[in-house]
């Protein structure tokens, strides 16, 4: 994630528009490292801050959260100085990873008096420090860290102390930077134009940074110092476009994604442009991009933390099979000479009776071919009884072979279910859809109980003690991916095996189109027809989906065999999502989510 100072501008010019000239109505504390503050203003805003070390944020937020009956310290202070202040202006100084809110309220004799709450969004150093004047100077009031001398050499955070914001070597203000600027500080870089650029200019993160790059057309792994003057002067002009968009607030909220939120930003992302399965959905403001991506990131971890349990049994199922099935193959190769066995027997048994005892191989023609052939003997028995023998050998290889044929067949089905099982965990997206996976290893014997009784968040269906599947069934039924193209034809894409049942043989009908990855585990993708004839590019884009969501993912291109569902069968007592079909066109295309709208 890029939370740079490019979307503390963004941040900084939405809270200009909506809240200089409000009066705050309510101050809150509902976490050690966290403040929410109500701003009446035309509208009522809430403005979340969090100086939290592992996720520091600020913006404008829509929902509510509970707050402690008795307010900590720093918020008792804040409401007795700025409970009903009124907010003067809101900026960010050289693009830093600062926003500064001056405020302006009445002291307890009526005087209007001014002061400053200052947010530092710096990673592990995050603050919000309440200031105010004296001798001319910026005095802390107070802060939500307190921060001594032992604790930084660079900076004292306690009040009383004067406040400034610790500057970073050798970095300027993009937004005052010059050419020469520029091509001194990247042309003397020793390392990546990347690093270069978030390394030199304040505000830059090295997504932006990377951006810039691949605006300009270079390699990633270009070296700064590599590049002449005049490359150095197309470089800048790239710089230069984001940095006028951030000088003139024409901000792109965006978020990148693909089977979860990857990155966002405040400019229009191309970086990910030739990236398989990549896509960017703007927004309308940059706040709504950050609840967004941190709810999206949230369901994602908890959901993920919830699966480890059914990651651990599938992973180890697949690890087992993996190595029985190098074993099976194994057993298989080395029954690769049973047919020269065979032949060694009826060529000894044919030609045998005019062969001397007790030679080590003798040299005989074949007569299926022609040519003359050398057979290996034991001296210490007849020919004919050679000939016995290795028709002994070719029948127990025969059998070996029939066996482990079949024995192979099984472990390929084996694996490839649990690696569709595998797939089916990483597109979960709900505890429903956990339920499901876990009722299928149950029946699959891959775990052991009854699902009537467990839960597929934790052993017995329990969570802290408590039985958490008392209203199981009552809970929405976990349902499949539901996209619709430009042209109107709905898509649906299986999430698990029940699922890909479910669509390719009771929602989808003869004449609907039916993709999967081309031996390969993967969902079952079905496009609706209604009767309606498909165009080449919702063939494409239903491929592009099948591919996506599959084990091929992650390839740059990916086969995709489609059919209609009339022709997909599915053999009597097979696994759940397993089918056969015998007839099929295929297309070679690149895993991604593009032109598609996901219905909720």
């Amino acid at each position: 994630m890029a939370f740079d100072g490019i979307v503390i501008a963004n941040i900084v010019r939405d809270m200009k528009e909506k809240l200089v000239g409000g009066r705050i109505l309510k101050i809150q504390q509902p976490e050690k490292d966290e403040l929410i503050i109500t701003i009446k203003n035309y509208d009522q805003y809430r403005l979340f801050i969090s100086a939290d070390a592992s996720l520091p944020l600020i913006y404008l937020s829509s929902s509510k959260k509970e707050a402690p009956i008795t307010a900590p310290n720093f918020c008792m202070l804040l409401r007795k100085y700025i409970g009903t202040a009124r907010i003067v202006d809101i900026y960010q100084p050289d693009l830093e990873r600062v926003v500064v809110i001056e405020l302006e309220h009445l002291d307890e004799m009526g005087d209007v008096c001014k002061k400053k709450l200052i947010v530092e969004i710096m990673g592990k150093h995050s603050n919000i420090i309440f200031c105010g004047e004296e001798d001319g100077k910026l005095k802390i009031v107070d802060s939500i860290k307190h921060v001594s001398a032992a604790m930084s050499s660079v900076r004292e955070v306690l009040p009383g102390r004067e406040y400034f914001i610790p500057r970073q070597e050798n970095k300027i203000n993009p937004l005052t930077a010059t050419e020469e600027d520029f091509v001194r500080l990247i042309g003397n870089y020793p390392d990546k134009l990347g690093k270069a650029i978030y390394m030199s200019f304040t505000g830059f993160s090295p997504l932006m940074a990377n951006e810039i790059v691949f605006r300009a057309g270079f390699d990633g792994e270009t070296n700064a110092k590599d590049l002449d003057r005049d490359l150095l002067l197309h470089l800048f002009k790239r710089f230069e476009e984001v940095v006028e968009d951030v000088k003139n607030g024409e901000f792109v909220p965006c978020i990148c994604s693909d089977s979860a939120p990857v990155d966002f930003a405040s400019v229009k992302l191309t970086v990910y442009a030739d990236t398989p399965g990549m896509t960017v959905e703007e927004y309308d403001s940059i706040s709504h991009v950050l609840e967004d991506y941190y709810a999206k990131k949230n369901v994602i971890t908890n959901i993920r933390q919830k699966s480890s349990d059914l990651r651990r049994v599938v992973g180890n199922a697949i690890e087992r099979t993996v190595k029985k099935l190098e074993l099976q193959k194994k057993q298989l190769a080395d029954t690769e000479k049973r047919d020269k066995y065979k032949l060694y027997g009826e060529l000894l048994t044919t030609y045998g009776y005019g062969l001397e005892e007790g030679i080590k191989e003798c040299t005989l023609n074949n007569f299926y071919t022609g040519e003359d052939m050398r057979v290996p003997l034991d001296p210490d028995i007849s020919p004919l009884d050679n000939a016995k023998k290795y028709f002994e050998k070719y029948a127990k290889l025969k059998r070996t072979y029939e066996a482990v044929s079949v024995q192979v067949k099984t472990s390929e089905e084996e694996l490839e279910h649990l690696e569709s099982v595998n797939i089916s965990l990483n597109i979960a997206d709900c505890n429903e859809d956990l339920e499901t996976i876990k009722k299928e290893l149950i029946e699959c014997g891959y775990v052991k109980g009854h699902f009537g009784h467990g839960n597929a968040l934790g052993k017995n269906g329990s969570k802290n003690g408590k039985n958490i599947n008392k209203n199981a069934g009552s809970r929405e039924k976990s349902k499949p991916l539901h996209y619709v193209t430009e042209e109107g034809f709905h898509i649906y894409v299986g999430k698990n095996n029940y699922q890909n049942d479910e669509l390719t043989f009771k929602v989808a009908n003869g004449g609907d189109w039916w993709f999967h990855a081309k031996k390969n585990a993967g969902s079952h993708v079905i496009v609706k027809t209604e009767g309606r004839e498909m165009p080449d590019r919702v063939f494409e884009q239903a491929a592009a989906l099948a591919a996506y969501y599959s084990k091929s993912a992650e390839n740059t291109k990916t086969d995709v065999d489609y059919l209609q569902r009339k022709d997909v069968k599915k053999p009597n007592g097979a696994k759940p999502g397993f089918v056969v079909y015998y007839t099929n066109y295929s297309m070679t295309v690149v895993p991604k989510i593009d032109g598609l709208t996901l219905i909720s």
